[in-house]
């Protein structure tokens, strides 16, 4: 499934176990449009780093508040879950090279933020296929799911 992003598409295959209700991501992809490709393989490696950042934000990321306080409840990352190796699935990464001399005089622009902020909707759009339940909180937990 593809979910339309002004500058990228991203596709995403989320499976669901029936008796856990866990979600997990087995597949994904991205093709953007950043301009001209100045260094093909840093683009690639950012892009699978902004996949990994909206996988964390959608499924794993969470800092709990003590609203009474005003404080985080975590004052370290031991508990702070982000992905890890085992959790960024197979990805397809694509460029479209198209310059746009309006942003640089080389033709580029930056991937940044690009890269990460319709995975997390692209997932969510994925487990309500799955399960039917639509979650637009993140991060999607069990407790939202079940």
């Amino acid at each position: 499934m593809f979910f339309r992003f002004t500058e990228a598409d991203y596709k995403t295959y989320t499976r669901v176990d029936r008796d856990l209700m866990e979600p997990r991501a087995t597949r994904g992809g991205g093709v953007f449009n950043a301009g001209r490709i100045v260094n093909a393989k840093t683009a690639h490696s950012q892009a699978i780093g902004g996949f990994a950042w909206g996988l964390g934000q959608a499924l794993l990321e969470a800092s709990e508040m003590d609203h009474s306080l005003g404080r985080y409840v975590s004052k370290d990352l031991v508990g702070y879950h982000v992905p890890v190796n085992a959790d960024i699935p197979d990805l397809d990464m694509s460029f479209i090279e198209e310059p746009d001399f309006h942003s640089s005089p080389i033709g580029a622009r930056g991937l940044g933020e690009l890269t990460a902020t319709g995975v997390g909707p692209a997932i969510a759009n994925a487990l309500f296929h799955a399960t039917g339940k639509r979650i637009r909180d993140l991060p999607i937990t069990l407790d939202k799911l079940i």
